[in-house]
């Protein structure tokens, strides 16, 4: 099969859905690729570097689309590209389908077969082919460079010669893939970043990371379909907008992230945060092309208020990095074609069955497939959530916290019992000078292995935990040897005691050492 990967007609788009890396991979499964002319030279892809991977270059996109069996994108087609399907061709790129009612009418009339990338199920085996998740990670990183830019300060705090600079405060709404994109790069950068969202189970994630999760007190699950939050209620959005006025006055930069698809992005950062927040703070909306998170966003532009902070409404942050955009998007699409593809005889097959591909299909053979039903397997954000905790009173809490010491007890007295009839075994065979060494070694590695066993991760690592036990195992039996009438003994004991310490009070200064690279000043 010709798989063809035209221009974007969109004077702003610099990505292209086929690079020569993916061209290779898209030839072993058996398919010939071409590619329009000039099409990927903004993403960095030279018709050169194209042609010595093995693809063949086309003149104008009329040709392309007409050699064309298969034809992959980025956005969705415009109406002078309707023009070129017809039923024996397939397309694969952005639609939205949901959205874009009248395209999805106009396409279907032409009796095509219509992939999206952006209806792939959020299920664990379409991770791979999850182009949503791509950019996202890409649009969130992107942001913080871009707030970085119309940012006056440092994001790392410095002491110099000249005086202390603080690190500038981030404030991360919606932790979703782009917000957890945000709130990995701006920590990276030394920033001290928070986080707020409206679904709990992703706390963790967050602090995870090295941010501050704001935690509401309100009883409200935000978790929604597909991994997704859902719409709030206004008794939460209340409580929502008390915590921002709380946190306005002290951020510096705010991103944005808050969107439900097909609905317009919800108003998180309305001009009342605006107008709180310091002069030449920067807030970046990443939901700008739904209308923006915050009241002041102009799509496609950076607007200033007032009192000096700078919103940003770029809605083009994945084709500002096309490259790297690129070469995502295309590693999606090579997923895609290979379940398409799964003789790797180049034959395509169009399996309505496959939950992935029905989930992904819009259109086939004259008939409008959209919506999908729902998939066999629950999607990532349902499957992965972890159950909710049932409620405890204080006593029942205290009561399972004292059962569980009494079966530690048990089973520790048990150990001891079985401990004792061993050495009475041995000791009614062994000489007396063997049983005397014994039984040091046996009670330094109980005492050693719980002196030190038990000291929290938090102050030295698990591997350190294993090695400072053996050292505390050593330094008991040789301070039980320390006494020993004989001189040797005795000298070796010490050395031991003291060789062992270094060890244990290294491990401690190392670990130190370690956690304070992850601590701010």
């Amino acid at each position: 099969m010709k798989i063809g990967s035209p221009a974007e007609r969109a004077s702003a788009e610099a990505r292209v859905a086929l690079t020569p890396e993916s061209a290779k991979q898209l030839q072993k499964l058996g398919h010939e690729c071409l590619i329009q002319k000039g099409a990927g030279m903004k993403a960095g892809f030279s018709d050169e570097d194209y042609a010595q991977a093995g693809v063949k270059i086309v003149s104008s996109a009329k040709a392309l689309w007409n050699a064309s069996d298969l034809i992959i994108k980025v956005l969705s087609p415009d109406k002078t590209e309707i023009k070129y399907l017809d039923k024996t061709k397939t397309l694969v790129s952005f639609f939205w389908p949901a959205q874009n009612e009248a395209l999805l009418t106009d396409v279907n009339k032409t009796g095509a077969t219509v992939l999206a990338m952006d209806m792939v199920p959020r299920i664990s085996r379409a991770q791979k082919m999850d182009a949503l998740s791509s950019m996202a990670n890409i649009a969130g990183y992107r942001a913080v460079i871009e707030a970085g830019n119309n940012f006056g300060r440092f994001f790392t705090g410095q002491i110099t010669a000249a005086g202390k600079v603080p690190p500038a405060k981030v404030l991360v709404i919606g932790a979703g893939v782009a917000g957890l994109a945000a709130i990995g790069t701006a920590q990276s950068l030394g920033a001290i970043v928070r986080a707020f969202d409206v679904r709990p189970e992703v706390a963790e994630q967050i602090e995870s990371m090295g941010a501050d999760f704001l935690m509401l007190d309100f009883e409200e699950d935000g978790s929604g379909e597909g991994g997704y939050a859902k719409p709030a209620s206004p008794e939460f959005i209340e409580k929502e907008m008390q915590l921002f006025r709380e946190q306005a006055p002290e951020i510096d930069i705010v991103i944005t992230t808050a969107l439900i698809p097909g609905r317009p992005a919800p108003k998180l950062w309305p001009a009342e945060m605006v107008k709180l927040m310091k002069q030449g703070s920067v807030v970046v909306d990443l939901a700008a092309e739904q209308g923006g998170n915050c009241d002041l966003t102009k799509k496609d532009k950076i607007v200033e208020s007032e009192n000096g902070v700078k919103i940003v409404g770029y809605t083009d942050f994945p084709s500002r990095m096309a490259a790297q955009s690129s070469t995502l998007y295309s590693t999606n699409i090579r997923h895609m074609l290979d379940d398409l593809t799964p003789e790797k005889d180049g034959v395509l097959n169009v399996n309505l069955e496959d939950d992935v591909i029905r989930g992904a299909t819009v259109c086939h053979q004259g008939k409008v497939t959209f919506p999908p039903p729902p998939p066999k397997i629950q999607a990532i954000g349902k499957q992965d959530a972890a159950p909710k905790p049932v409620e405890l009173t204080v006593e029942e809490r205290a009561a399972l916290e004292l059962e569980k010491e009494r079966g530690i007890g048990r089973r520790q007295a048990g150990l001891l019992a079985v401990g004792s009839l061993f050495m009475l075994l041995i000791g009614a065979y062994a000489p007396a000078s063997f049983m005397q060494h014994f039984i040091v070694f046996a009670l330094s590695c109980f005492v050693g292995f719980q002196v030190i066993w038990n000291v929290s991760h938090a102050l030295h690592t698990p591997l350190m935990a294993v090695t400072n036990a053996i050292s505390g195992i050593i330094i008991i039996g040789a301070l039980l040897q320390l006494g020993s009438p004989n001189n040797l003994v005795g000298i070796l004991a010490a050395i031991s005691v003291l060789i062992a310490t270094i060890n244990i009070v290294g491990g401690f200064m190392v670990t130190r050492r370690m956690l304070a690279m992850f601590q701010k000043s």
